[in-house]
């Protein structure tokens, strides 16, 4: 890290990282996501002189962005309701049937406890729980709450199914929500992809916090983050092998830019096949609903160990969740709802993330790492993923990738090409 003689010359700039950066050379400045940087020069685009604590160096401009007032929608509302203000969306998750059986099994496996509590339905949409509550259990009253102005739509539902002595619809938001009076049970659909995404989890922590009574039940109860290590010799071949020798043409030239475009890129809407699992997936991060708070959602961090069980090429890692729901009585069944490749298919299906080149693996090899969930200080429903891990002991390896919305919305990318989830390597973003 050097002093510039530019460095006074221009008056600086404030800028908030977006990520972790770590300096390759002393020139370069290392920073964290969330810290605040001075910038002096900003005659590069790619590279600019910055300060922190003192410290001077380049940074990568594409990994900060600039503090000011009047700062655009934080949680970017109008498009995220927005959307859920149309069928789009909802005949995705209504389409669902494992997603909406469990929930429908919930109720119905916990009808008898419900009769005469007051539920809260957080982020109802359609209203389908809500109804569900009023369909086949007797509860005292349902609180629909819905932001966006599917809610108007909703009322018309709860008419239309003969539920409105029952349930009530309130279109607001949680942090701006008022209720006659406190609930029993806060039921929510506020899973997205690897769990976390759009953090929606938010709004339900905030409403439990101030809704829920004392010993009051929220479903789901706890959710998982699974993460297994597999093959993906599909997605390889598509992105990577192609460009050997197409149409019998050498274009083995353009593979260094596939793997920079294909490979820094999760896969979403992957579906792993359970022969393609190289290890028994583990469990890496758990969310306790009763206990876990909003600050815990800035960083998440989770361990792994696999002992490879057969041999085969190392690809990536496959992430998906699973939703845990506690029955209202002391002895009664839980319910599940796994999104992972041994269960039903669901609309997330699983997410899948390239290493930057396959390794081949024997049977007995242990992949050792961990994963890191960093909450955008910025923009509050992106996140950043970063997996760190080794086999055998050997060096450890890194890839980072960045989840953001473009535009418009959608829960998955099977039904629009709008939405754009897009991420970056650090190591191969300024080559």
């Amino acid at each position: 890290m050097l002093e510039n003689e530019n460095s006074e010359s221009h008056e600086a700039k404030e800028y908030v990282g977006l990520a972790d950066f770590v300096a390759e050379g002393d020139e370069q400045l290392s920073f964290s996501v969330g810290d605040k940087l001075k910038v002096h020069d900003m005659s590069s685009d790619v590279w600019w002189w910055a300060e922190l604590q003192g410290h001077f160096g380049y940074v990568p401009s594409s990994f900060l962005h600039q503090t000011a007032e009047g700062e655009e929608d934080a949680w970017q509302d109008d498009e995220y309701f927005g959307n859920y203000g149309t069928l789009r969306l909802h005949l995705e998750m209504l389409s669902d049937k494992p997603r909406t059986e469990t929930y429908r099994q919930v109720i119905l496996s916990n009808s008898a406890a419900l009769r005469g509590k007051v539920v809260m339905d957080l982020g109802c949409g359609t209203g389908v729980i809500s109804l569900f509550c009023a369909r086949l259990a007797q509860p005292a009253t349902v609180y629909a709450v819905e932001a966006s102005s599917m809610a108007k739509h909703t009322e018309e539902l709860v008419r239309q199914n003969g539920c409105e002595g029952v349930v009530t619809v309130f279109q607001d938001r949680a942090e701006n929500l008022t209720l006659p009076g406190k609930v029993d049970v806060l039921v929510s659909e506020w899973m997205g992809n690897c769990l976390l995404f759009e953090y929606m989890v938010e709004s339900v922590l905030l409403a439990r916090d101030r809704w829920l009574k004392e010993g009051g039940m929220m479903w789901p109860s706890s959710a998982c983050l699974t993460v297994v290590p597999c093959q993906a010799f599909s997605d390889y071949r598509q992105k990577m092998e192609f460009w050997e020798k197409p149409y019998g043409l050498d274009f083995s030239y353009l593979q260094s830019l596939a793997q920079k475009e294909f490979l820094s890129k999760p896969t979403f809407s992957h579906h792993l096949l359970p022969e393609d699992c190289l290890s028994t997936p583990a469990d890496v991060i758990t969310l306790d609903m009763v206990t876990i708070q909003v600050s815990d959602l800035e960083r998440l961090n989770g361990g792994f160990s696999f002992n490879v069980e057969k041999s085969g090429i190392f690809h990536g890692f496959t992430v998906w969740f699973s939703a845990h729901f506690q029955s209202l009585e002391e002895d009664g069944p839980s319910l599940e709802l796994n999104t992972g490749p041994f269960s039903e298919i669901t609309h997330w299906k699983q997410t899948l993330f390239m290493l930057d080149a396959p390794v081949t693996v024997e049977e007995g090899d242990i992949i050792v790492g961990s994963i890191h969930l960093q909450r955008n200080p910025i923009w509050r429903r992106h996140l950043s993923i970063t997996f760190s891990w080794n086999i055998n002991g050997t060096e450890v390896s890194k890839v980072s990738f960045y989840m953001y919305h473009f535009l418009i919305y959608s829960k998955s990318n099977h039904i629009t090409c709008f939405s754009v989830l897009l991420q970056f390597r650090q190591l191969l973003c300024f080559i």
